[in-house]
């Protein structure tokens, strides 16, 4: 007689300080739009869940749901990045530029993504939208700034967080883990310190 063996598996459910690793696809304007950006199977977003790093809304549309479980979250502008704010473009005079004497002419080509910082000591990122004799006019707004955002993708893993993840999300900030999206993206580029993760810019990927 053959044997039988039923073995129970936990089902582990996205909840605050879970590990959460996800592929996704981010189209602006709805379902119809041009993709942005996406995180696939081989380069996950992997991020802790509550701490903090993802759109609010994005981590809503995920409340509750499963290993395997798939999503579809549309967040309008005003729920993501904002609208875009004009006072947000500023003109710079041109000679703040200047490296070793001398204005650094190929950093401020327009569409070009400047690191600076403000006068509270604040890091932030700017676009350099166009260059005049003695200016440069910056656009700090966020790159997705008025972009309403529709996400597709997979839950692949749900996992307790680990004590020094916890502490490296808290004590930092930031909550970002390892592999694509807000990862290859995030913490560093794109992440807690200039840009996703952070209040200023970032590539998207949900991050806050």
């Amino acid at each position: 007689m053959p044997l039988y063996f039923r073995f129970n598996q936990q089902i582990m459910t996205i909840a605050k300080d879970k590990m959460v690793s996800v592929t996704y696809e981010l189209k602006l304007d709805g379902k119809n739009g041009d993709v942005f950006e996406k995180a696939v199977k081989d380069s996950p977003l992997i991020f802790l869940y509550g701490s903090g790093m993802m759109l609010p809304a994005f981590e809503s549309g995920l409340s509750d749901k499963n290993t395997s479980d798939t999503f579809e979250i549309s967040i309008a502008a005003a729920d993501a990045y904002g609208e875009v704010n004009e006072e947000a473009i500023v003109d710079l005079p041109k000679n703040i530029f200047m490296v070793d004497g001398k204005i650094d002419e190929q950093l401020i080509t327009p569409g070009n993504s400047v690191p600076m910082m403000s006068t509270s000591g604040q890091r932030m990122e700017g676009l350099v939208v166009s260059v005049n004799e003695d200016t440069v006019q910056m656009d700090f707004n966020h790159p997705l700034a008025g972009e309403d955002l529709y996400f597709t993708g997979e839950i692949l893993d749900i996992r307790d967080a680990t004590t020094e993840e916890l502490n490296a999300a808290y004590s930092s900030g930031c909550g970002c883990g390892s592999g694509g999206g807000c990862g290859d993206g995030g913490c560093d580029s794109g992440g807690c310190d200039s840009d996703g993760c952070g209040d200023e810019k970032s590539s998207g990927c949900g991050c806050c």
